[in-house]
């Protein structure tokens, strides 16, 4: 079975509702996964936006949350688990926020694409809060699976 990553707020490639995004409450969305190979030993999230600032004229990669440490099991996250509680042992990771922190969707033009990024690892990382590139970096060789999923936004949507 292939690491799945799904959310029940919305569907791979639809809007995400405003409540996950600054017009709304700004809070993490509920995340759930599956297939988590033999030998994962942490689970790394990072949630980014290819299309800013503007989708028409991308300039870089915005970076809304990195964790990492994540223990498989459970093999969910709770909308608003960055507020209320993450498990046990997980990291924060540095956001282009500069905030060790979910920070939602908020793009300042068009609609844009959000991609959630799980990695299956065969370590856990010795990382102080990473930046994505330094999460990547740390995570080179030691990836089992990975999964995505995509939703996107457009400030006005509800």
């Amino acid at each position: 079975m292939a690491l799945t990553l799904s959310s029940p707020a919305f569907k791979p490639g639809a809007p995400m509702p405003s409540r996950y995004t600054c017009e709304g409450e700004d809070i993490s969305p509920p995340l759930a996964w599956d297939g988590v190979p033999a030998g994962t030993k942490s689970l790394a999230l990072i949630i980014d936006d290819p299309d800013a600032p503007d989708p028409k004229a991308p300039k870089r990669v915005w970076v809304h949350w990195v964790l990492y440490n994540l223990p498989p099991e459970p093999r969910e996250l709770a909308a608003g688990a960055d507020a209320t509680g993450l498990p046990p042992g997980t990291s924060h990771g540095v956001s282009d926020f500069k905030k060790a922190a979910y920070n939602g969707p908020c793009p300042p033009i068009g609609r844009h694409r959000y991609f959630h990024k799980l990695y299956a690892l065969d370590t856990r990382l010795d990382l102080a809060q990473a930046t994505k590139a330094e999460l990547e970096a740390a995570m080179k060789g030691h990836v089992l699976a990975q999964a995505e999923l995509i939703g996107t936004y457009q400030k006005g949507d509800r």
